[in-house]
């Protein structure tokens, strides 16, 4: 009788939500002004790793995400990727000189823009853990929070944004932990809390194997 060989699919939203989680809490850090300092010399640190991992690592889990075909974690993980090298390259060309520093109430403008699309993408989340709910809800809110400092509400609303990006970004590392544990041990071992609102019981369906590590144990994207 011939060996069944199975093939194991790795679920990338723990790469995406670590490299997500560690750019945030880092950024969030100076902009919650608990790093003291120069802040373009503060910022200099930011634009590497949002390059390396912000930016690289969560467009590897969104292009995985898109093989797996996972709709959402594909939008996500890219959309949040861009996000990360737009803000890269804008510290880098203003930093070197090679552009004008931008208008405050512009990059208002971006962020703003940036809280809805998270806003729209948080409504998605409902179906999913309670965790990435929470990411969402927390990431809309520094979003605004950060555009409203920038359109003129001041400092303190910067600072404000900062303080949520913070819990935004730990969020992220427990949901990545709680991801990798569950995986790890077979079974879930790190609690990410159920759905608000509960999906319909599915038909009688054989999934890949391997698959219930990125779906049924972590579920840390919606499916679509």
């Amino acid at each position: 009788m011939s060996e069944q060989v199975t093939s194991r699919i790795a679920n990338p939203a723990p790469l995406g939500l670590a490299a997500f989680g560690v750019t945030t809490v880092v950024l969030s850090s100076i902009n919650a002004s608990l790093l003291k300092g120069d802040t373009p010399n503060l910022l200099a640190v930011v634009v590497p790793l949002a390059f390396a991992y912000g930016g690289v690592a969560q467009f590897i889990a969104g292009f995985l995400e898109h093989k797996n075909g996972n709709t959402f974690g594909t939008v996500a993980f890219t959309s949040y990727g861009a996000f990360w090298c737009w803000y890269a390259f804008l510290l880098w060309t203003v930093g070197a000189g090679w552009i004008k520093p931008p208008a405050a109430n512009a990059v208002g403008l971006a962020l703003m823009m940036w809280g809805v699309f998270t806003l729209l993408m948080w409504i998605a989340t409902f179906r999913s853990n309670i965790v990435l709910w929470t990411i969402f809800l927390l990431l809309t809110v520094t979003f605004f929070l950060l555009a409203a400092g920038d359109l003129g509400g001041g400092s303190g609303m910067h600072t404000a944004g900062g303080w949520v990006g913070l819990l935004t970004g730990v969020a992220a590392l427990y949901l990545s932990f709680a991801d990798v544990m569950n995986a790890t041990f077979g079974r879930v071992v790190v609690p990410v809390g159920d759905p608000i609102l509960k999906q319909r019981p599915a038909t009688c369906e054989v999934a890949p194997a391997g698959h219930a590590e990125g779906v049924a144990l972590s579920a840390a994207v919606p499916r679509p």
